[in-house]
């Protein structure tokens, strides 16, 4: 009884809190705490004990055109390929705390009117980099269960895993405006031509960085009952002063949901999660007037794979839109992919 109302009490409280990696400017990879390996098979130099690294892949295709939440037509073309992969080192300072720096590698390629042309692009670079304090907050494991087996005419314990567990984890940082931000300085020169189709990638879309010290707000949790397990991602960030004279609105990204480990061994994990995803961003300001088509909430859904093996671990994602509701004109995700690999030295 005490554990299902453990399990209880940690679905209603996960339950409001469905957080992602959703935006593309500041979501941080953090590797999942349930889906790392047993670390006892190799014991690593103790120069190296603690020490975690991690490379993650987030791939969205923007080509859908909607005004105020409603599809239009896009006579142009226009859309956006989003690629961003984010390199991660940690060191686990204690047993509680952790300390990890994510650097983000972007590129974009995009399509776009200007004004009766069209105007065809990339965009490279190093993001805004991220350090990260992790700190868990909770940690609960049932007592483990022992099988024994006989060896000749010796009985011999084997300690087996226990049937549940549950952990929180909070995630604080700050973000530094490393990215190069040059791109917003489009919204100066942009100017509506009567009849030209209009673009919905503006400078904002294309910039590597916020030009923003922005703090970075978050959880994680997640729960299991023998094969069975419940996860959630929450991230937060609050938005400081940017350049040129642009302010990007506070952004929140939330994902999570239920999954099965089909193989949790010692050596070995493999399982599929159900993941519900999302954001809620308000509008942008420039020149401190509203940006009328910076707004969006947005619902994803889609499997997610998760598996390790001794000291590896990783995972692969898909999401696709099942509701987005965006200001004025954007051209917003048809889908989004992600990967990563993560290694416990």
């Amino acid at each position: 009884m005490k554990i299902l109302r453990l399990l209880w009490l940690f679905i209603l409280i996960s339950g409001g809190e469905f957080m992602s990696r959703a935006c593309d400017l500041c979501g941080c990879y953090t590797p999942q705490l349930e889906a790392m390996p047993a670390m006892e098979l190799t014991p690593s130099p103790s120069w190296l004990a603690g020490w975690y690294a991690a490379a993650s892949e987030q791939f969205t295709r923007f080509a859908t055109v909607q005004i105020d939440g409603r599809e239009v037509a896009n006579p142009t073309g226009q859309y956006e390929n989003s690629s961003i992969t984010q390199l991660v080192a940690g060191y686990d300072v204690t047993s509680r705390f952790a300390l990890q720096i994510n650097l983000p590698l972007i590129y974009r390629e995009f399509k776009r009117p200007e004004g009766f042309a069209i105007d065809r692009g990339t965009v490279s670079g190093l993001g805004d980099v991220s350090l990260l304090l992790k700190t868990v907050a909770f940690h609960y494991s049932s007592p483990a269960r022992r099988t024994f087996e006989v060896e000749g005419k010796n009985p011999i314990a084997i300690e087996q895993e226990p049937d549940f567990t549950a952990s929180a984890i909070l995630l604080t940082g700050i973000k530094f405006p490393t990215g190069d931000s040059s791109r917003i300085e489009e919204e100066f020169h942009e100017v509506e031509i009567p009849g030209a189709p209009e673009s919905g990638i503006h400078g904002h879309d294309l910039t590597l960085g916020t030009g923003s010290y922005d703090g970075v707000f978050g959880e994680q949790t997640s729960l299991r009952y023998k094969n069975v397990f419940f996860e959630t991602n929450v991230q937060f960030t609050l938005r400081g002063d940017g350049t040129h004279q642009y302010h990007f609105a506070n952004d929140l990204t939330w994902s999570g949901g239920p999954g099965y480990y089909f193989i949790r061994r010692q050596d070995m994990i493999i399982g599929l999660q159900f993941v519900a995803s999302g954001e809620y961003k308000d509008v942008d300001r420039f020149r401190g007037k509203p940006a009328e088509d910076t707004g969006i909430t947005s619902v994803f859904l889609g499997p997610r794979l998760i598996a390790s093996r001794g000291r590896f671990s990783a995972e692969i994602a898909a999401e696709f839109p099942v509701s987005i509701d965006n200001t004025a004109l954007q051209v917003v995700p048809d889908y989004r992919l992600r990967g990563a690999v993560s290694f416990h030295f």
